[in-house]
């Protein structure tokens, strides 16, 4: 009963966080610079998400050849900008780390 009721309000905390800004641009003739600007929240948010999580695996700092996840990101990274499409960026991102944890001494994650 009590998990129902948590997501209950979670649910409508973030309901009541975000339908009364969408009712508004709903409305409201926003400047184009606005909708410009928005295309760059998802780049913005998964970066915030990712880079931490690759340069601190184990929950410290760690930026040396031993870490899987910051040599897989660097090289997704690279796939990304090079072809700019997202199943080779994945799977290029994921084959790298894999590799890299099973050739390289000390490589963990």
């Amino acid at each position: 009963m009590n998990e129902a009721l948590l997501i209950f309000g979670m649910f409508l905390v973030t309901f009541l966080a975000r339908y009364p800004l969408l009712v508004i641009v709903g409305r409201v003739a926003l400047p184009q610079r606005v909708f410009r600007a928005l295309r760059y929240v998802p780049v913005a948010v998964l970066t915030a998400i990712i880079v931490p999580a690759m340069l601190q695996p184990a929950g410290r700092l760690e930026v040396s050849f031993t870490n899987a996840y910051l040599v897989a990101g660097v090289v997704a990274t690279g796939i990304a900008w090079r072809t700019r499409g997202l199943l080779p960026t994945i799977g290029g991102g994921m084959l790298v780390f894999v590799l890299w944890r099973v050739l390289v001494p000390g490589a963990g994650g």
